[in-house]
């Protein structure tokens, strides 16, 4: 179905440039199409956030319909400038149009079909729609079905080799690259139990450990069955823990997912390419990994306690190291750096309790983000409002920027 489709907006495109338009008009409208696509893939996010502050309801469906509103806008501006600009029709000659017209067209319709296809897999639509890129029932991350040509494989890819830093502030540059690490798969793979499973969370839900938060999982490590847990040739197998609220509900292995950034250039953390790798199950009772498939729905809303904890393990390529830990749409976290061997801490079976790191006898216990630091003996003196709010924001985690994640209300339904 979505082949027919894509043919006839190809064809579309093809005929209409041959018949009304010319091969400069063409040249000009693919321009036009590729940079009101980059204003859209860089500043949906940010649209996002104020559609949904102004209209809660609409926070699953918000992605789509600013990223189209970008798109369109953009795109009707800048052809009306250059209306403006050229107000004269251009001719190239007999053949050079009768050829010319058409190719532009195709290329131009490739182009609009692959933002129609980003579009549609950001709506919140069963997994078949636009087209099934996973199967359903015991999904591959690493083998994707791709739809004819890749159009939105393209135009995402496009954006993403333009965006290496170039189009973040130059002090702290971010990548789409790496911050939407994969993204066509990681449209899909969030919508894989769409029906039961909310593609966002109402609220951030996702918290890792500063410190020894990643580590090379132990060789003593055993699945489920006793046997020894092998990664894939080219990657190692590291554990990740996970802090995610109960106020997430019902998710999938699918809607998690680590960022991965080549290990030991120098630079900024959030510049460059990145490329994501997703969980290869949990540690559970026993201290066993237990392998899941990524569409296995996981429910904390009964669990105990809160955060709750999941030391979750990862395949990653040998050359890359971990950046950022991502959970559905819209909760993004920075990861610390893998901890040594020395400092790597015990594996913890998923819902129970993580073990505190031993406090420095000069520095006071670290404290979760959110929570407030504890109270100070009555012999020192109280600081002020001013500074004690100053400490607060201190000890909370800083999110990314607007940029980096679909921002979320406090008020946004879960879908």
């Amino acid at each position: 179905m979505v082949s027919l489709v894509m043919l006839a907006i190809l064809a579309g495109c093809a005929v209409g440039l041959y018949l009304k338009g010319t091969l400069a008009q063409g040249i000009a409208m693919i321009f036009n199409a590729l940079v009101a696509g980059f204003v859209a893939f860089g500043f949906f996010e940010v649209a996002s956030k104020y559609l949904i502050n102004y209209s809660p309801g609409l926070a699953p469906w918000a992605p789509m319909i600013c990223f189209l509103l970008l798109l369109v806008l953009v795109f009707a501006i800048l052809q009306v400038a250059q209306m403006q600009i050229n107000k004269e029709k251009i001719d190239l000659g007999t053949m050079p149009e009768r050829i010319g017209r058409p190719v532009a067209g195709v290329v131009l319709g490739y182009v609009v079909t692959g933002y129609v296809l980003v579009a549609a897999a950001m709506a919140p639509l069963p997994s078949q729609y636009p087209y099934p890129r996973f199967e359903a029932r015991n999904p591959n991350a690493s083998s994707p079905q791709k739809a004819m040509l890749s159009p939105d494989g393209f135009v995402t890819g496009l954006f993403g080799t333009v965006s290496k830093g170039s189009l973040g502030p130059i002090r702290a540059p971010k990548s789409f690259a790496l911050l939407h690490a994969g993204y066509v798969d990681q449209l899909h793979l969030n919508r894989l139990q769409a029906k039961e499973v909310p593609l966002m969370t109402s609220s951030p839900a996702l918290d890792t450990p500063r410190k020894a938060g990643v580590w090379f999982a132990p060789d003593s490590l055993r699945d489920t069955e006793g046997k020894p847990v092998a990664p894939p040739a080219g990657t190692s197998l590291m554990l990740v823990r996970a802090q995610i609220k109960k106020s997430a509900g019902k998710f999938t292995l699918s809607q998690i997912r680590l960022v991965c950034g080549l290990k030991g250039v120098p630079g900024q953390p959030l510049a460059g390419q990145g490329q994501a790798a997703y969980p290869l199950g949990y540690i559970g009772a026993g201290g066993h990994l237990e392998r899941k498939s990524l569409a296995e729905i996981v429910d904390i809303s009964k669990a105990q306690g809160d955060p709750i904890t999941m030391d979750l393990g990862f395949a990653v390529p040998t050359n890359l190291t971990p950046v950022l830990l991502e959970f559905k749409r819209n909760n993004v976290v920075q990861v610390s750096a893998p901890a040594t061997p020395e400092d790597a801490p015990q594996a913890t079976a998923f819902g129970s309790a993580a073990p505190q790191p031993p406090a420095a006898a000069t520095e006071p216990p670290a404290q979760p983000a959110g929570v407030e630091p504890a109270s100070q003996s009555p012999a020192q003196p109280a600081p002020a409002s001013g500074a004690n709010d100053r400490a607060k924001n201190r000890g909370k985690r800083r999110g990314l920027s607007d940029i980096s994640k679909s921002v979320v209300s406090p008020a946004v339904p879960e879908n």
